[in-house]
């Protein structure tokens, strides 16, 4: 199975690093990344799907840095972590995100699809209400919390919560707050969308 986040992935290296650390760094990632699929157990079909395509590259990126042969203090790697989730990944999603905006009936349709894809998918275990001009979505467990703690990296998950800080933010159709995730030690992310 082809990872889509490669090329993403690599480019960034390359940008951040020069062509020769990049480039070794992300044969490092690729290694990393083959053991984490490999080590995959006990998951669905889905889950695994999107283990290999979302949660695990960023992982392997994350471990590949923390390996340190490009001299980068823990602090500096987490920093450079966080630029690439925030600069490339997050903001890739808020773009997507915009417009998908234009589309007429847009709030209507996006809390529909959102709240049926989170009952009936295995990535969440979570609880939904929804009125007419709001949807809340509480996650009690998630897959990208679950595979950093499994990895070994339950820091690295704050990002994945962050993007969705992003990815939401400042939207003209669709309104986002929380106050807690998993990711940053609560005991699940209270999701609350509600429309603008």
């Amino acid at each position: 199975m082809s990872v889509k986040q490669q090329k993403q992935i690599k480019n960034f290296l390359i940008e951040e690093f020069g062509i020769d650390k990049g480039t070794v760094l992300f044969e490092k990632q690729e290694i990393i990344l083959d053991k984490l699929i490999e080590n995959i157990s006990g998951k669905s079909e889905n889950q695994r799907k999107t283990l290999i395509q979302t949660i695990l590259p960023r992982i392997a990126l994350y471990k590949a840095m923390l390996e340190n042969e490009i001299e980068l203090s823990n602090e500096n790697v987490y920093k450079c972590m966080q630029k690439y989730m925030m600069d490339v990944v997050a903001k890739q999603k808020h773009l997507s995100m915009e417009k998908m905006e234009k589309i007429p009936c847009f709030y209507s349709l996006y809390s529909n699809i959102f709240l049926r894809v989170v009952r009936t998918t295995d990535l969440w275990e979570s609880t939904q209400k929804h009125g007419k001009d709001y949807f809340d979505v509480t996650m009690k467990k998630c897959l990208w919390h679950t595979a950093c703690v499994e990895n070994g990296c339950e820091e690295l998950c704050r990002l994945f919560c962050d993007v969705d800080n992003v990815t939401y933010g400042g939207l003209k159709k669709l309104g986002f707050s929380r106050t807690k995730t998993l990711g940053y030690g609560g005991n699940g992310c209270d999701f609350h969308f509600y429309k603008k």
